[in-house]
């Protein structure tokens, strides 16, 4: 028995040693993903923007956006389905029964998401003019009014409460938006007319899809509360309404064209990396943030609208001044600011609320994935 005890003893400091070399190399690996995380997100933010704008100032013909988005939201769906066949290790009996049950059988849970998935196709199909319109500098600048919207849908229909400094973050972001339109208002509009773009009708398409992105988003994590359908089955049911609507509007806006001229018209290997970039990059998005506070997904939506900004004169010849300077940097500050922490709380709930609190913070593909941290998903669904 004594002998037993000492080896006990001695097992018991070589386990502590071990437990703390393990928890000290998975402290740097999470440090490691973090700044890996911080690198896919501005790359994800700003590549998205700066293609799209690309491929739609390219001469010749061009694709149709109601295709593009048609297609990037089948490929979402097919995408979720394989994640659940995995998560179901391909059995496709049990993988039927539950897209059964959570589409079919609770078939008035999957009509709510009618209301999302029309405001994200609409949103969808916004982005695509806005950016056909705009700077791609001034459409990423523009389109942070996204996180404004969200607060205050997040107040109104969700009774959240924001703090002093959420609040001066947001006069801060109104006020650098402005100072960037009047700017462009003054000294880029002639610009974007002989380039055959209208930036009127840019800019309300970016406002519009703004305010559906805030509504959309606090509308969906509403729906999630409570909810015991995992975040992929939400997407499936999210992208099925989603691929009807785009292909109504499609039709309704393109129709003839593309009986004409073909569904796949004027898609070539960069239109296909647009597409794949907004269909995947929720997804991307959402793992890569598992590793990444909330502060530091603010710092990578500012980086990125440097990286934008800086590509942008380059690849366009934007021109950057003092005025967009000044309004682009409060817009930085204020995105950095509202993803600061609470004070008086633990970190980790602080990263989750924040999380809820800036959807519209990480990228325009957060319609695709919400927070993986949002309430009522439970693993194995």
């Amino acid at each position: 028995m004594m002998m037993m005890a000492a080896a006990a003893s001695n097992e018991s400091p070589n386990r502590d040693t071990e437990d703390k070399t393990s928890t000290r190399r998975q402290n740097e690996v999470n440090k490691k993903l973090k700044y890996i995380s911080l690198a896919i997100l501005v790359i994800q933010n700003a590549s998205l923007i700066l293609s799209i704008r690309y491929v739609r100032t390219l001469p010749g013909d061009h694709f149709y956006t109601t295709s593009a988005v048609v297609m990037a939201e089948v490929l979402k769906v097919l995408t979720c389905i394989a994640i659940i066949l995995i998560e179901k290790r391909g059995n496709v009996k049990s993988f039927i029964s539950l897209l059964y049950d959570s589409i079919v059988v609770q078939y008035l849970d999957t009509l709510k998401l009618a209301v999302p998935s029309l405001i994200y196709t609409l949103q969808n199909n916004l982005q695509y003019v806005a950016i056909s319109n705009l700077p791609a500098a001034t459409f990423q600048v523009t389109y942070q009014l996204k996180i404004l919207t969200t607060a205050l849908f997040s107040v109104l229909m969700l009774r959240k409460s924001l703090t002093k400094i959420q609040w001066i973050s947001l006069v801060l972001l109104f006020a650098g938006v402005a100072i960037v339109q009047v700017e462009q208002e003054g000294g880029k509009q002639k610009e974007a007319v002989s380039a055959n773009q209208n930036y009127f009708k840019g800019l309300v398409s970016v406002i519009i899809s703004c305010l559906s992105s805030g509504f959309a988003g606090v509308y969906f994590e509403k729906i999630l509360k409570g909810s015991s359908a995992s975040v992929w089955m939400r997407n499936i049911q999210l992208g099925i309404f989603g691929t009807l609507m785009g292909l109504l509007g499609m039709w309704w806006n393109d129709g003839a064209a593309i009986a004409e001229k073909g569904f796949l018209f004027g898609y070539t290997p960069m239109v296909w990396g647009v597409i794949f970039n907004q269909a995947f990059g929720g997804l991307l998005v959402a793992v890569v943030v598992k590793y990444a506070d909330n502060i530091l997904k603010g710092f990578a939506t500012s980086f990125s609208i440097i990286v934008s900004t800086i590509t942008s004169v380059y690849l366009f010849g934007f021109h950057v001044d003092l005025i967009f300077t000044l309004g682009a940097g409060l817009v930085i500050g204020a995105v950095y600011m509202y993803s600061l922490p609470k004070a008086n709380t633990s970190t980790s709930s602080t990263s989750t609320s924040s999380s809820r609190h800036s959807k519209g913070g990480v990228s325009e593909l957060d319609a695709f994935l919400p927070n993986p941290k949002a309430p009522g998903k439970k693993k194995g669904n």
